[in-house]
């Protein structure tokens, strides 16, 4: 592991401990607040911290173990422990608004009075701000590093955070009205929110565990090829971007001339793996499969000093998505 992705994973994981530690506090102020209010939508907060600090716990351990180095039963590192972690998060977040549903409905049945709301209040809207700033940094901090884990457990956090304003506001309404009943419809309201924020965090690490492609990424790859290549860069075909944690693993194969001696071939492959790392900001890992020119290659070889051409050339390939991953030379 280099020195660069080693600060990189230390970064993260003190990230995951800030927010752990956070979530262990706030989680005690909200607990309170419900002790005080006896609110069911304070309860609902209350519960989906409990949720935060499983995750986040989970988190910690997935980034910890994502910074390992590659070994013998693990050739492509740890990485993709990172996409379960934000598996589990997401479950978790749905189950925490499934129970703040069920909580809520039991309690049109079974009423129960409030009691010092304005308390609860205050305690609720300080660990709100605190959570949503938190879950910026983390969001950020996760971009950056291209961490799964650290984006979930920040997106959890301002997830929160935006449930909180809701729950504040019904709260507020609920003290100066005194229609108790509002609590309920409020703490419904966040469970559905909740559930729907799990539920894009879980499609979001489910397709990173079956390698889906990202084709955002792979156009920003693409197209910096398509403005640094060289003319005996002749072909690029079936192109795959998997990302393993914070790195990026490239396959693809490359097409150069024919008559290159062995050494020939390998610098332009050194040169086209350059390329491919310049054109990201995480680590990158390429396995490149170099194939000769063949005849149907010179219509479009841009090899002016070509001293076996057999056919004249005819347009330059631009490389794209749909041309790029495909099985095939291009002619």
């Amino acid at each position: 592991m280099s020195l660069e992705t080693a600060a990189s994973s230390n970064e993260k994981i003190k990230t995951q401990w800030w927010v752990l530690s956070l979530g262990i506090v706030l989680m005690s102020a909200k607990f309170a607040a419900y002790y005080f209010s006896h609110s069911n939508a304070i309860l609902s907060d209350a519960l989906e911290s409990i949720v935060n600090i499983v995750a986040g716990a989970f988190g910690l351990y997935s980034l910890y173990l994502s910074s390992k180095p590659r070994d013998e039963d693990h050739p492509y590192g740890h990485g993709k422990i990172e996409f379960v972690s934000a598996t589990v998060e997401g479950a978790l977040i749905i189950i925490a608004g499934l129970i703040i549903g069920y909580k809520a409905i039991m309690a049109f049945i079974h009423p129960q009075p409030l009691g010092q709301l304005g308390l609860g209040i205050i305690l609720i809207a300080i660990s709100g701000a605190l959570n949503y700033l938190m879950g910026h940094y983390a969001v950020k901090q996760g971009e950056k590093s291209h961490s799964l884990a650290l984006e979930a457990s920040g997106e959890h956090l301002k997830s929160d955070a935006y449930s909180t304003i809701g729950i504040l506001a019904g709260l507020f309404i609920i003290y100066l009205t005194g229609v108790v009943w509002l609590d309920n419809v409020i703490a419904l309201i966040m469970g559905a929110i909740i559930i729907i924020s799990g539920g894009k965090i879980l499609k979001r690490s489910l397709a990173g565990i079956m390698d889906e492609a990202d084709f955002d990424l792979n156009l920003k790859v693409v197209e910096h090829i398509n403005e640094n290549r060289r003319e005996d860069w002749i072909d690029v075909h079936n192109f795959r971007v998997i990302k393993y944690g914070g790195i990026m693993h490239i396959d693809c194969h490359i097409t150069m001339p024919w008559y290159y001696t062995l050494k020939q071939s390998h610098d332009g492959m050194k040169d086209f793996e350059s390329c491919l790392q310049n054109s990201l900001t995480t680590p990158v890992e390429s396995f490149i499969h170099i194939d000769p020119c063949v005849p149907t290659s010179c219509s479009i070889c841009q090899v002016r000093a070509c001293p076996h051409r057999q056919h004249p050339f005819v347009r330059k390939v631009d490389w794209t998505l749909e041309n790029i991953i495909a099985n095939k030379k291009h002619s």
